[in-house]
């Protein structure tokens, strides 16, 4: 008999690495317990935000929309896996940091280091291919998919007769906020006397393809609007991408004892989405992303990870399947980059001797704003999950701390959170699952749902 077959599997599932700086050096309680706690998990899985690079082995990709442009160094990927990590989502949004070279050359260095990556390829079809870890207790499938992509990122499908190009799995989607109609006249006023009309007319005489028209819709600058009863954020994916993401993930049923669907997204939904002033208040993901999450499922993943809004929310059991609809971060070493390009500096009139440290300085206000001023996204979790032959046995959530109001060179690497911080991070998720039916108890400063 194999080990496999008893059906006993632990899944570990934490959130982004923005990783800058070694991990294995350091030595607390509270963080070598935790990673005792991942490497009791047969697989550990984690979203890498970031392009594994040498610094100024190559050019920067330019983004006219600013960010930071994020480089985790090969050597960093040992001290990922001394932590335990060896499962990673690598199509994220920095992942063409340094463009298709810089895709190319994270594939190279991961697959160097025996960390087994999905979620970004030479061309499309790679992209969405899973991948797999062999472990005593069964063979672990890792499927990713990514809603947040800059411009030419998204990886080109191949054709008999051409090539495609390197990039990530990107999940295309759009918007659709609903408005009452009074405000739609408005916006078709607007839109008549801008010339949108004779704009689109133009496009269409040039071959362009039509938008769709309806009496209750409309486009306006980009944006789609549709008449509501009331006011309200809607999203949607192509269906195409859909129905190609879960053809892989049934073929890596097929192939796999366990699977795990990832997507890394940062949009976001649902009430909240309306009226928060900050990243952090905002309650749920998108539309299209629960609906990806609930496909996935049903198209065979034993656990779908949703991460990229840097907070944790709610998780669900759906299906008898856990989802985690947000992981938020894991490792945020954000602010201790090396180099950055020009543009960067740019984008916040910082002139050509400015340093990573004035980048950091000028665009955080000293700490005032930006992430390092709101304390939710520094206290953060990561779950393990345990199956039993064919059924879902136990979620444990593991609270951490990421060191909030710590100097730069100190915060952003997870420990354990100590007792009233992790009681706030779970009652915190405990609040946002309920609405999916989620009981959450709070035990020994875990959270545990069965």
């Amino acid at each position: 008999m194999y080990e496999a077959e008893s059906g006993q599997t632990s899944i570990a599932l934490a959130g982004d690495v923005l990783l800058t700086r070694p991990l294995s050096v350091f030595r607390e309680e509270s963080y070598l317990r935790l990673r005792q706690l991942l490497h009791a998990a047969d697989a550990r899985f984690c979203n890498l935000e970031a392009s594994v690079h040498r610094y100024l082995d190559g050019q920067h990709a330019q983004r006219q929309g600013g960010g930071t442009y994020m480089t985790t160094e090969p050597g960093l990927l040992d001290d990922l896996k001394w932590l335990g990590i060896n499962m990673l989502a690598c199509g994220s949004s920095h992942a063409d940091d340094y463009g298709w070279t810089g895709v190319m050359e994270t594939l190279d260095y991961l697959d160097r280091a025996g960390i087994v990556h999905a979620g970004s390829g030479r061309h499309l079809a790679e992209a969405r291919a899973p991948s797999f870890l062999d472990t005593p207790r069964g063979r672990i499938a890792l499927h990713a998919a990514n809603g947040q992509f800059n411009p030419g990122a998204r990886a080109g499908e191949q054709r008999r007769d051409t090539l495609g190009h390197p990039g990530v799995n990107g999940v295309r989607h759009y918007e659709c906020y609903d408005i009452d109609r009074a405000l739609m006249d408005d916006l078709r006023r607007v839109g008549q006397a801008i010339g949108l009309g004779a704009a689109e007319e133009r496009g269409a005489n040039q071959g362009e393809p039509g938008q769709e028209r309806g009496e209750g819709r409309y486009d306006f600058l980009g944006t789609r609007f549709a008449i509501g009863d009331q006011p309200a954020i809607h999203s949607y994916a192509h269906q195409s991408d859909i129905r190609e993401n879960m053809r892989q993930i049934g073929a890596a049923r097929a192939m796999a004892d366990r699977v795990i669907a990832s997507l890394h997204n940062h949009d976001q939904g649902g009430p909240t989405y309306l009226a928060a002033g900050k990243r952090s208040e905002v309650e749920d993901p998108a539309d299209y992303a629960i609906d990806y999450a609930h496909s996935a499922i049903e198209a065979g993943a034993d656990v779908f990870v949703g991460h990229g809004p840097q907070v944790p929310l709610a998780v669900e059991v759906y299906k008898g399947r856990p989802v985690f609809h947000g992981m938020g971060a894991f490792i945020f070493t954000i602010e201790t980059l090396r180099y950055l390009p020009e543009e960067a500096y740019e984008r916040y009139g910082l002139d050509e001797r400015a340093t990573p440290a004035d980048f950091v300085l000028t665009r955080y206000a000293n700490d005032t704003r930006g992430h390092t001023a709101h304390r939710e996204q520094w206290e953060q979790l990561f779950a393990v999950c345990d199956f039993a032959g064919d059924a879902l046995k136990e979620i444990r959530l593991h609270p951490i701390e990421l060191g909030f109001g710590k100097p730069r060179s100190q915060r952003g690497r997870p420990v354990l959170a100590e007792a009233e911080a992790a009681e706030r991070i779970i009652s915190r998720v405990a609040r946002l699952s309920s609405k999916y039916g989620t009981h959450v108890d709070l035990k020994d400063g875990i959270g545990v749902i069965r």
